[in-house]
């Protein structure tokens, strides 16, 4: 062992870590909530999810996102993030913040977009500016449409903890495409 090396590194076993804990997910058929998106445009769809009438896709369990407000050009969710989404250092994985950004940019996009169109990210580019904690309460997020085009769109977004400062920002650059209408 060199001398710069940890003498004291611990040796643990499972049974030294605590008690393991646990998390429960549930989520519904996403193959029948994206078939809604042809017979509506974007912000009726993400309307009737976050009213409950459209159950919403699984990431949102896995991550504790809600969609919170919906409007042509501009979508905010809501997220408290728990330690289920803490990295190896005891902050929030920065994954868990990117897929946040990366759900509002979209979402964003989608709100103004017409029936039977649909996006999908082709590059975001993330800014972390503050570790955030799981501790550290409600996280808000909000999307909003810089350009839409017709094959492609761009939008912004920007993650705000419990106490207003912003923690992340993000820029999108999303395709937009034909969804065909499923034949009944």
């Amino acid at each position: 062992m060199s001398e710069t090396q940890q003498s004291d590194a611990p040796t643990s076993t499972p049974g030294a870590w605590g008690e393991p804990r646990t998390r429960e997910l549930t989520w519904y058929d996403p193959q029948r909530i994206a078939a809604q998106v042809p017979h509506m445009s974007g912000v009726e769809f993400l309307g009737q999810i976050r009213d409950g009438i459209l159950a919403p896709p699984p990431i949102t369990e896995h991550f504790g996102l809600n969609i919170d407000v919906v409007e042509e050009g501009r979508v905010t969710f809501v997220c408290r993030p728990d330690e289920s989404c803490y990295n190896p250092i005891g902050t929030v994985h920065g994954g868990v913040v990117c897929t946040l950004l990366d759900t509002v940019c979209g979402c964003a996009m989608q709100s103004v977009l017409p029936q039977g169109k649909g996006y999908t990210s082709i590059e975001i580019k993330v800014n972390y500016l503050k570790a955030v904690r799981g501790d550290g309460g409600l996280l808000t997020a909000e999307g909003t449409v810089t350009k839409a085009g017709s094959r492609v769109g761009f939008t912004e977004g920007v993650i705000r903890d419990a106490s207003g400062t912003v923690v992340a920002t993000a820029s999108s650059t999303l395709l937009i495409f034909d969804i065909p209408t499923p034949r009944t």
